[in-house]
């Protein structure tokens, strides 16, 4: 299996910025996208971010013109940097995988543990 490590969160205060990572254990035979996500409390897990593996991106509205996601191929990590933070953007953040871990099996999502972050003054 592979564990996706996470790091970055905490207490930001309103209109301040966040700045998450994410990098896998080993390395995947192929990645079809990396992904972050985010859940708030009593709401479903929602998009933020994605990025494939030709680099196309894609943002929730929400996160457009205010986050960047990027991967750096040496260090295979994933960060999304978001700026102009409120409280609405509250929530545990989660980072996604969808890839194949070895040549021949199938497709499969892997989810990091999550990471709070909370906005507030």
């Amino acid at each position: 299996q592979v564990q996706l490590v996470e790091s970055g969160g905490g207490l930001v205060q309103p209109g301040g910025s966040l700045r998450l990572s994410c990098a896998p254990s080993k390395s995947f035979f192929s990645v079809a996208s990396r992904g972050w996500y985010r859940q708030a409390p009593g709401q479903p897990r929602e998009l933020v971010a994605q990025i494939l593996d030709d680099l196309r991106t894609e943002y929730a509205d929400f996160a457009k013109g205010r986050s960047i996601i990027t991967r750096d191929r040496a260090t295979d990590t994933m960060t999304l940097q978001m700026n102009n933070l409120t409280p609405e953007d509250t929530a545990v953040y989660y980072c996604k995988i969808s890839g194949w871990l070895i040549r021949g099996t199938y497709l499969q999502d892997f989810w990091g543990q999550g990471t709070q972050v909370s906005v507030s003054s």
